[in-house]
């Protein structure tokens, strides 16, 4: 699929130049020679403009995409050097290579750097088979030479902007990578794997493990297992997805429209929960093409455009979705073939294609050895093996994973055109046009007062007609019957193949609010729940409905609402408040029924527990006592079965299930007195002021963070903590509240206060290492600077100018 704007159609010309190259580079990475790599023709001249303000945010300016790469990779490695030197790596396949096959990906480490991913978590060597034998170069560079030229020209830049810095810097990085061979100059062809890995977040990466298990040693045949009728693990998959949003992932996202603001404009709260180390931390910059381009906000590491931030007219946010980005199809093998790669499709055979790569170790004494395996695959995708699930390949029959992200190109050019609407209208056309956001919704809102959510994310066309068709053949898999093509994927009118269509999907438009926190696009407005068309609704791909909703979700409407009530107009500092009110809202829902329980225990642990309760403000703030005490209860009450006394109601998800059960009170009271012990084992006062236990150490400097877990005890803003519980309390943030933004418009253009909470920089040494977590923890937002007049007054301005 080509993607042109209307804008660039006059310079269909240039695209020559850049379309041949990246046909070379992909017909060279056909050749095993050039495996992991690709020869591409000089770069162009690329120029850009640097500027930094306060808490060393990046404002790259210039006067087209090129040099908007160039810039923005040259400060990226200013900041990040050796944690993206260390995750192309992973990308490339070689991390074996440089660090053994046993070991795990680069974990932080006090104030070093981190590299590991949350969505993946392999030894070495897998990680090396599966990022070698599921992406494919070519394909990607195919995928490539059809987007736009801005996108391309980008990445071109990029690779040139970070190699600038390389040869500059050299000798003189910072001590973690300093001198080490692995960092070395990228190509545009590794940037095409950098963001082909966040792509994957939702759908290849969260079954990595069983796509290396379904590859085959190279030169050896395929050797059938037979599988128990007895599978053990059929709902592992579920598994994994809920980790994604409640385990490993959360964002909280809120847009407020012209019918409940003070100034009738738009008002954005963004607050993504992500990880605190990797690639896939956020990157705080002001990206400039005049006349083209100009969006603010952050990056997502590796995927170097403005991904969540704000435009003159238009502020957008993401939240990770409920909706399935894959399928898996069982296919007929056919017996005629006694290698087991020919399947059939309405009884025809099809030979499977594969795909053998090599991957180097260094081993103890220094040396290096080389496996090398084939990987299948077939029209749907790739062969997948898990005996415990029922999935192994067998005389008669394989599982395939298909994945529509696993060649998503169109990232870019969807983030360009999100980056450049001029209202949520626009927003919304961007992304039923490109269709390249691969698993997040879109919350956004305009000067205007217009407030969007959509689910436009990449998801397979598979309606509700056919999950209660025979297709179905294994629901907890999501297996469908690969050997009818009636069964495969469909194609909306004017859409991609075998992907949704965004119009077809869960959208709204509204002038009051729109919001989410990683539930289901039912409770996206609480005044009017959003079902999908007559008769059968959307696909069950897009989430469940008519299902509780979890705590965090629900106090973010229970707080918005009870705003609303007062009849209140809400501006900027409303929303502000909001994201760190600190409820727990599992406190306010239970605490009444426990604490009069408490008045019937004898039990003297539970009635010092129930006085330090009592008296908690039921909050997560630095001087909230009782907080500590809480959580540790709740992690363990919250699993109580049949605990609430009301139960969940479909007409009022925001309210209910609420209220403590009688005939689990004794439960609860037990739960109670172990957390009151464990505290006292420790040393802990029960009413222990939070911010005396819980904190975030940079360069040995101890900064006390309020906030607790979210989707289990109801904490709007979600912090993850590295540790459990010891003597001094919890430490270091592992994930969580990572940038928080409010926006909202005036006559002159956006008014943003935004801060990133882990700073810009994973290097010690660097001024922006742990500026921002005291802000984070002050609750202080620096207001954003804009517009040029504004950047060159902010107190820290400085300005570079790179010419290539």
């Amino acid at each position: 699929m080509i993607i042109c704007p209307p804008a660039l159609a006059a310079r269909s010309a240039s695209l020559v130049r850049p379309f041949l190259a990246l046909v070379a580079m992909a017909l060279a990475a056909c050749s095993p020679e050039a495996e992991g790599s690709a020869t591409v023709p000089a770069p162009q001249p690329a120029h850009a403009e640097l500027a930094r303000t306060s808490h060393g945010i990046v404002h790259v300016r210039a006067q087209d995409f090129r040099g908007l790469g160039y810039g923005i990779a040259y400060a990226y490695a200013e900041d990040n050097l050796c944690m993206f030197a260390d995750s192309l790596l992973t990308v490339r396949g070689e991390r074996s290579q440089f660090f053994g096959p046993d070991a795990h990906a680069t974990k932080r480490v006090k104030d070093e750097y981190g590299a590991a991913s949350d969505f993946i978590d392999l030894k070495n060597e897998d990680s090396d088979f599966f990022f070698k034998g599921y992406l494919d170069p070519a394909e990607l560079a195919a995928g490539y030479a059809a987007a736009s030229i801005e996108s391309r020209d980008f990445l071109e830049g990029y690779a040139a902007g970070y190699n600038r810095y390389l040869k500059d810097r050299a000798g003189h990085y910072p001590a973690a990578c300093n001198n080490m061979p692995w960092v070395r100059p990228i190509t545009a062809q590794d940037m095409y794997l950098v963001l082909a890995e966040k792509a994957l977040h939702a759908s290849g990466e969260v079954f990595a493990a069983e796509i290396v298990a379904g590859a085959v040693e190279a030169g050896k045949a395929v050797t059938p297992v037979a599988v128990t009728s007895i599978a053990h693990d059929q709902d592992f998959m579920q598994v994994r997805l809920d980790e994604l949003t409640s385990g490993k992932l959360g964002s909280n996202a809120l847009a407020l429209g012209k019918e409940i603001t003070a100034n009738g404009r738009g008002v954005l709260l963004g607050n993504p929960h992500y990880p605190w180390t990797s690639t896939d931390r956020f990157y705080q910059a002001h990206l400039t093409v005049p006349g083209r381009y100009d969006a603010m906000g952050v990056i997502l590491g590796g995927i170097p455009l403005v991904v969540i931030g704000f435009n003159r007219d238009v502020a957008w946010t993401h939240t990770v979705t409920t909706a399935v980005h894959f399928t898996t199809f069982r296919l007929q093998l056919d017996p005629a073939d006694p290698t087991h790669t020919t399947y059939l499709i309405d009884g025809k055979p099809m030979k499977m294609t594969s795909r053998t790569v090599k991957v180097d170790s260094l081993q103890p004494d220094g040396t290096r050895t080389s496996r090398s395996k084939t990987f299948y695959f077939s029209k749907q995708g790739v062969v997948l093996v898990k005996p415990a699930a029922g999935l192994g390949w067998t005389s008669t029959s394989v599982t395939v994973l298909a994945d529509p992200n696993r060649n998503n190109t169109r990232l870019l050019d969807q983030w360009i055109g999100i980056g450049t609407a001029r209202n949520v209208h626009e927003l919304k056309a961007a992304l039923d046009r490109t269709v390249g956001l691969p698993w997040v919704n879109t919350i956004a809102t305009d000067r205007f007062g217009e407030t969007l959510y959509a689910d436009a994310s990449v998801v397979p066309r598979v309606g509700t007609d056919k999950f209660a068709s025979d297709c179905l053949l294994v629901p907890q898999l999501l297996t469908f019957d690969g050997a009818r093509s009636a069964c495969g994927w469909g194609k909306d009118p004017g859409g991609i193949d075998g992907i949704f269509a965004p119009q077809n999907a869960p959208w709204m438009i509204r002038t009051d609010y729109v919001a989410n926190s990683n539930d289901s696009y039912w409770l996206t407005n609480a005044r009017a729940l959003l079902a999908g068309p007559a008769p059968l609704g959307f696909s069950p791909l897009y989430g469940k409905t008519g299902i509780e909703q979890k705590l965090r979700t629900r106090i973010g409407f229970r707080q918005l609402e009870e705003e609303l009530r007062k009849h209140k107009p809400l501006g900027l500092e409303d929303v502000q408040r909001l994201a760190f009110a600190n409820r727990v809202h599992a406190a306010e829902l239970v605490l009444p029924q426990l604490l009069t329980a408490c008045k019937d225990s004898r039990e003297r642990t539970v009635q010092a527990a129930c006085k330090a309760l009592s008296a908690w403000d039921r909050r997560a703030e630095l001087a909230s006592r009782g907080a500590v005490l809480f959580r540790e209860f709740w992690n363990s009450a919250s699993a109580i079965p049949g605990k609430w006394a009301v139960p969940f109601d479909p007409a009022d998800p925001v309210n209910t299930p609420s209220g403590l059960a009688s005939q689990v009170m004794p439960a609860m009271l037990g739960a109670l007195k172990q957390a009151a012990q464990k505290l006292q084992g420790l040393g802990i006062p029960l009413d222990a002021p939070l911010g005396q236990y819980q904190e975030d150490t940079r360069n040995g400097a101890r900064v006390a963070v309020h906030g607790a877990i979210g989707d289990i005890d109801g904490s709007y803003n979600s912090i993850h903590m590295a540790s459990q519980l010891d003597a001094s309390g919890y430490h270091n943030i592992a994930w969580g509240t990572s940038y928080v933004q409010a926006v909202t418009f005036d006559e002159d253009g956006p008014v943003a206060r935004a801060m990133l909470v882990y700073g810009q920089s994973v290097d010690p040494q660097s001024p922006w290492y742990a500026d921002q977590v005291p802000l984070f923890s002050q609750k202080q937002w620096p207001s954003l600077p804009f517009t040029e007049a504004a950047i060159r007054h902010d107190p820290r301005y400085s300005v570079q100018v790179l010419n290539d």
